[in-house]
This record gives C-alpha cells, sequence and structure tokens, in this order.
C-alpha cells in the first residue's frame, strides 16, 4: 500500500516512490497501445508501398500469435524470477521490433518483424500491472489504475491521428513516413528502458526451486496459433473451408492437450489449474473473456461507421472517438477513487455491464442519418461501461490469489481479454461484412422507385455504372465519397443496418457479462502490497519450519521423553532475524 510518510510501513512504498515507478510502466504501456493503433491505421498504406496489400492481415496476425502466446510466459516466469528484468526485456525486445520493422522491404519480412515485435508487446501489459499490484495493495491499487486506462485511451485517440499522419507524408528526413511509425517507439522506448532500470527497485523474491513448462507453452502455442490464424483468415477463406476446418481441429486438440498437461504439472504450470477452483479467479477470467469480445468488437466497428457512412478520414474519426474515450477515463477514475475509499467494487462491473448493453441496444438504432451528437452520447456510455469493468475485474483477481500467483493472475486476465478481442473482432466484422450486400440491396431496391433516386440516376449514368460495378463488394468503399449523394445513400443505409446487426449481437453477448458480474464473489481488499504480503507469508514459513526444528531438538534432548519447547524457545523462533 502507497502511504505517507507518517503512515509508512516497513517495505511499503510512499505516493511518491509509486508515482515514480508509474512513469515507467506507464511509458511500456504507452509503446504497446500505441503501436496497435498506429499500425492498424496505416497499414493500407504500408500494403501498397511493399506491394503486398493482399497479405496485410499476416502483418496483424503474426503479431496477435506471438503476444497473446507470450502474455501468460511473462507472468509465470515473473512470478518465478522477479518482474523487472522480465520488464525490461519485453521492453528490449519490443523497441528492437519496432527497429527492424522500419527497415522492412516486403510484407512477409515485415509480418516475420512484427511476430518478433509481438514477443515483447506480450509482457508489457501483463508486467505492468503486476508490478504495480507487487508495490500497492489492493485497497489503494484503484487510484493508480485510472492512470493506466488513461494510457489505453489516449493512444486509441493519438494511434489514429499520428499513424494517419505519418503514413501521409512520402518521406520525413528523406525516409519514407510510414517507416515513422515504427521507428518512433525506439526513443520512446529507450526513455523507458532508462526509467524502469534506475526507479524499479524491488526486492528479491524468495526463493524456490522450480521448473519452466515448457510443454504446456508448446501445447499452448499448438492450440492458439491456428485459432488465431483462424480468425483472421476466415472471412477470406469461408468460415467451414478446408482451411479453416483444419485450424478448429488443431486448435481444439492443442486446447486439450494444453488442459492435460497443466493437470500434470500441477505448481509448475503455466497456468496452475488450482487457479481455476478459486471462484473469483474463474468467473473473473470468463467476464474478461466476455468483455474482450464486446469492446474489440465495438472499437473495431464503431470506427468503419464513422468512416464509412459519415465519410471521416481514418485520423477524423480517431478524433471522433474522444467521447468513448472520456468516458472510458472518468469512469475508470471515479470508480477507482470510490473503491479506494470504501473497499467496495463488485457494484461496479454489475453497473458497467448493465451501462454497455445499454449502449449497444441504443447504437442498435443508429442510421445512416443519424446525428453524431446522439453517437457521441451513445459513444460516451459505452466507455463508461469499460471503464468500470476492466480494472475492476483485474482487481478482484489478483486480490483473490495469493501474492505468488499475482504475475499469473494478472496476466491470465489480459490472456483471457485478449483472445476475447480476436474472437469478438472476428465475429463482429464477419456479421457486418457478410451482411451488409443483403442489406445494401434492399436499400437500393426500396429507393429505386423514388423520383429522387431516379432523377439523380438520369443525370450521372458513369456514376450508376460505377455503383453497379462496386454492388456487392465491399473491399473498397472509397467510391461512395465520389458519387453524387442521393444514388450513395441507400449505401450507408444498407451498411448501416448491417452495423446494427453487429451491436445487437453484441448487447447479447455483454448480457452474458452482466450475468457474470453478478456472481463475482467480493472478497475484502487486501491492505498490504503484493511484496509485503509475500514478505510475510516467506516470514511465516520461515517461523514455522524454526519452531519446528526446535520442537524436534528439545523432543530429542529431554532426558525423560519428549517435552514441549520452552517460551523462549518460541519466541526465538517466531522473532526475525537479526532482532
Amino acid at each position: 500500500m502507497a502511504t505517507t510518510g507518517t503512515e509508512q510501513r516497513d517495505g511499503a512504498f510512499t505516493h511518491k516512490q509509486v508515482l515514480t515507478i508509474l512513469t515507467g510502466l506507464l511509458l511500456g504501456m504507452f509503446l504497446a497501445a500505441l503501436d496497435q493503433n498506429i499500425v492498424a491505421t496505416a497499414i493500407r498504406r504500408i500494403g501498397d508501398d511493399l506491394n503486398g496489400l493482399s497479405v496485410q492481415a499476416w502483418v496483424t496476425t503474426a503479431f496477435l500469435i506471438t503476444s497473446t502466446i507470450a502474455t501468460p510466459l511473462y507472468g509465470k516466469l515473473s512470478d518465478m524470477y522477479g518482474r523487472k528484468p522480465f520488464f525490461l526485456l519485453a521492453i528490449s525486445v519490443f523497441v528492437g521490433g519496432s527497429a527492424l520493422c522500419g527497415l522492412a522491404t516486403n510484407m512477409y519480412m515485415l509480418a516475420a518483424f512484427r511476430a518478433f515485435q509481438g514477443l515483447g508487446a506480450g509482457g508489457l501489459f501483463s508486467l505492468a500491472l503486476a508490478i504495480m499490484a507487487d508495490i500497492v495493495s489492493p485497497q489503494e491499487r484503484p487510484r493508480y489504475m485510472g492512470y493506466f486506462m488513461a494510457v489505453f485511451a489516449t493512444s486509441s485517440v493519438l494511434g489514429p491521428v499520428v499513424g494517419g499522419f505519418l503514413s501521409g507524408q512520402s518521406s520525413i528526413l528523406g525516409i519514407t513516413g510510414w517507416r515513422w511509425i515504427f521507428w518512433v517507439n525506439v526513443p520512446i522506448g529507450l526513455i523507458a528502458l532508462v526509467v524502469v532500470n534506475r526507479v524499479l527497485k524491488l526486492p528479491p523474491r524468495p526463493g524456490r526451486a522450480h521448473g519452466i513448462d515448457w510443454e504446456g507453452a508448446l501445447a499452448l502455442v499448438v492450440g492458439l496459433v491456428p485459432l488465431l490464424i483462424v480468425a483472421e483468415q476466415g472471412r477470406g477463406w469461408g468460415w467451414a473451408s478446408g482451411s479453416a476446418f483444419a485450424c478448429y481441429v488443431i486448435g481444439a486438440l492443442g486446447l486439450i492437450g494444453f488442459v492435460l498437461v497443466e493437470r500434470h504439472m500441477g505448481e509448475e504450470a503455466l497456468i496452475p489449474m488450482r487457479l481455476f477452483d478459486n471462484r473469483v479467479f474463474s468467473v473473473g477470467a470468463a467476464q474478461s473473456l466476455v468483455v474482450g469480445v464486446g469492446m474489440f468488437g465495438g472499437i473495431a466497428s464503431i470506427p468503419l461507421y464513422l468512416q464509412i457512412v459519415k465519410g471521416a478520414s481514418p485520423t477524423k474519426a480517431g478524433l471522433l472517438i474522444l467521447p468513448m474515450v472520456a468516458g472510458i477515463m472518468t469512469a475508470s477514475m471515479v470508480t477507482g477513487q470510490l473503491t479506494s475509499r470504501t473497499g467496495k467494487y463488485k457494484r461496479y462491473p454489475v453497473i458497467g455491464s448493465a451501462v454497455m448493453v445499454a449502449a449497444m441496444l441504443l447504437m442498435f438504432t443508429i442510421g445512416a442519418d443519424t446525428p453524431l451528437w446522439k453517437t457521441d452520447i451513445y459513444m460516451l456510455l459505452f466507455g463508461a461501461g469499460l471503464g468500470m469493468n476492466m480494472q475492476t475485474v483485474q482487481l478482484a483477481m489478483q486480490n483473490a490469489v495469493a501474492p505468488r500467483d499475482i504475475g499469473v493472475a494478472t496476466s491470465s486476465g489480459t490472456f483471457f481479454r485478449q483472445m476475447g478481442g480476436t474472437l469478438g473482432t472476428a465475429v463482429f466484422l464477419s456479421i457486418l461484412f457478410s451482411s451488409a450486400p443483403g442489406h445494401i440491396a434492399n436499400a437500393y431496391k426500396s429507393a429505386g422507385s423514388t423520383p429522387a433516386y431516379r432523377a439523380a440516376a438520369a443525370a450521372h449514368p458513369d456514376q450508376l455504372a460505377t455503383l453497379q460495378h462496386h454492388s456487392g463488394s465491399l473491399n473498397d468503399t472509397s467510391f461512395v465519397n465520389q458519387i453524387d449523394k442521393v444514388l450513395a445513400h441507400p449505401f450507408l443505409v444498407g451498411f448501416s443496418k448491417a452495423m446494427d446487426t453487429v451491436f445487437l449481437v453484441g448487447a447479447f453477448v455483454l448480457v452474458v457479462s452482466f450475468v457474470l458480474s453478478l456472481m463475482l464473489k467480493e472478497i475484502p481488499l487486501r491492505r498490504v502490497s503484493g511484496i509485503e504480503a509475500a514478505q510475510a507469508e516467506a516470514a511465516k514459513a520461515h517461523h514455522g519450519e524454526r519452531l519446528e526444528s526446535i520442537t524436534e531438538a528439545a523432543a530429542r534432548s529431554a532426558p525423560g521423553g519428549p517435552r514441549p519447547p520452552t517460551e523462549a524457545e518460541v519466541d526465538s523462533a517466531v522473532r526475525p532475524s537479526g532482532s
């Protein structure tokens, strides 16, 4: 728990120390969060420049695969050997991968370098949150979690803006503009390395004999890689194609193998199965998965509405989601303050899930002609629901496990949220693009009989031909901004109706999150940090061993048979060493 000078406890960090350490942690998180949004905005320009637009999805998929698989590895290894070296390693790998991405000369090389970069990104989120759990008690942690949510939200706005600006420049200092998208990470990462190395001073973890669960890691790779690939590529392949079906089978077998291996490994497992016996952990993991589906599905869909239906550029669309960002930041900070003061937290995921369901149902009413101010209000509500959910569920999972499992608990929450995000993005976009052609065709059928549409079609036969050429295909929607508004309007109506379907499915998914939040058991928040709790646990075990050895010695030395240890001997056993 962070304390003031008058309340300072042995092993506790002061508020000033926590803020200093927080600077380095936030820089690390900012790297990963900003990078995801920048690359998503610029990937089309990158693909055009490297003559590989048709394989652009693999650039995203490669990063997603390695970052997702690396996340639980960082959590387990940091529990075993300490957080700082692995956080520094994650930053170093990410920076190195960023520098290499800026040197790529074709899309396959870029995909390989993005995979390497993902190995570092997998540790940036989870380890930053785990380190916070080490140095700040659960009671005080929500005060600081708002900073993490602020970084996440800010990157959602800055990413598209910076990505759009850099990729839009033909060259900067004689170098192609999009390459700076990756190289901008290098100075930020180097600053983060220096700051973390200088300010993060953690006591050594209690020594224990460990083994690394390489079998579990391999099984996880076999299980997740095919599923992540089909999630990204399935819409192009066809969800019932032979390639997709092979991925389903291999992935299912890999996940079954992972569970069997983890049960066999026991305490050495990558994700010990005993953690799922903890109701808070298991419910929190499920809720992280479901919230990830709704969150990333919504975040992926809303910018498409803004860009295609409202005609915003990627850069402008990034600015237009500011209401959602404001909702996330405000709700997370207010929730954090209230949780720190009252120690109560269950109510916030319940309220937050209900708010997200309501926001999704409101978005279901959005159409092509809905004014932006209404959309802004709905986005604000959706962001507020997210802000009340994400950090609180993570806090509940960290608080429910033993100090030695904080890294695994934190990385598991991040892992399941990433998996949910991947699933949500794939399913929601698949629903959108599979239903849109039908809705667009119906909209044109309805509009075709109106005098205004007939007049526009007669006045612009060339544009009508362009429209018919693009009908049934959503690979390029830029033509909508180049034709008469009356001719384009049915397209926008049909696309927005397809978006409505996505939002309705999202609302039903988030109802599951609401039910899970009701099942979340509220455990009183610990008032000591993870480090303090671990030290107390180690001291207790050490004192127990000393008392046992003294008892055995007393039994052996007693002339008339075994005797209990004296009061002085017991006092010696429980007194801290050196006192």
